[in-house]
Order: C-alpha cells, then structure tokens, then sequence
C-alpha cells in the first residue's frame, strides 16, 4: 500500500470516528429533548408520529391540556415557548441525524453505517438510557 494510500485510509478514519461522535452526541440530546418532553420514541410509528407533531405543534396552539397564555404576556417570553422550542429542536435533531445515516450510507456503505449506528446505541445503553430512548431503529440497518 502506498503511503498516499495509508493518508487516504487515516482520513476516512478520522472522518468515520467525528460522524460517529457526531451521532452519540445527536442521540443523547434526542433522548434528553424526549424525557423532557415526556415522548417516547421507543418504535418506528411512534418516531414518525413524534416528527409529524412537533412540526404541528411549531405552527399550532400549545399541547391539549395547556392553557394559551401567550396573550396575556410578551409574545416571546414564558414556557409555551421553550416548548415549543422543544419539539423544533427535536423534530430538527432527528431530521438531521437520519439526514447524516442516508449521507454515511451513500459514502461509506452500509456495514461501516449499520456499525457506528450500532456503536452509537452502545454508548447511549451504557451512559444509562434505556434502549429506544433516542429513537434509533436499527433494524433497518439490516
């Protein structure tokens, strides 16, 4: 192997390593947006349900159940708003993640995604969240 071919291998495994950190990261601020929303996103229709409401719900009165309290103060101020911010923040982050498996997949195929996907969801298992707390399928990853 040549050493222009070692540089190449070097960088596509750093580049893997930072996707791979990137990932972990994205998936425990998934799962803490979730708990502090009190979603669970344990199965697949229960994510697409989650993605389908939070861009409702950036639109939309606040939740069932909560009075709407923004006539009463600033328009830009008090808990609906961190709410919602929320959900935006949580629909987005999972957006992206699925945006950056589809990306890893692309340039890197399917074993060297299925095993960060796989690595990722380790980590989180053993940072103390249960399995499915952030939402990550990966049984479609074959």
């Amino acid at each position: 192997m040549s050493i222009e071919q070692d540089q190449q291998q070097a960088a596509v495994g750093d580049h893997l390593k930072r996707v791979g950190a990137s990932i972990e990261e994205l998936n425990a601020r998934i799962a803490r947006l979730a708990i502090a929303l009190g979603v669970n996103l344990d199965t697949p229709d229960s994510v697409e349900r989650v993605i389908a409401e939070a861009g409702a719900k950036t639109r939309a009165v606040p939740p069932p159940g909560v009075p709407d309290r923004r006539a009463a103060r600033a328009p830009h101020s008090g808990p609906d708003r961190r709410q919602t911010h929320k959900w935006v923040e949580l629909r987005g982050l999972m957006v992206l993640r699925y945006g950056v498996e589809r990306q890893t997949i692309e340039n890197y195929g399917l074993d060297a995604t299925r095993s960060l996907m796989t690595a990722a969801s380790d980590h989180m298992t053993r940072e103390g969240f249960k399995p499915g707390a952030d939402g990550m399928d990966l049984k479609h990853l074959g």
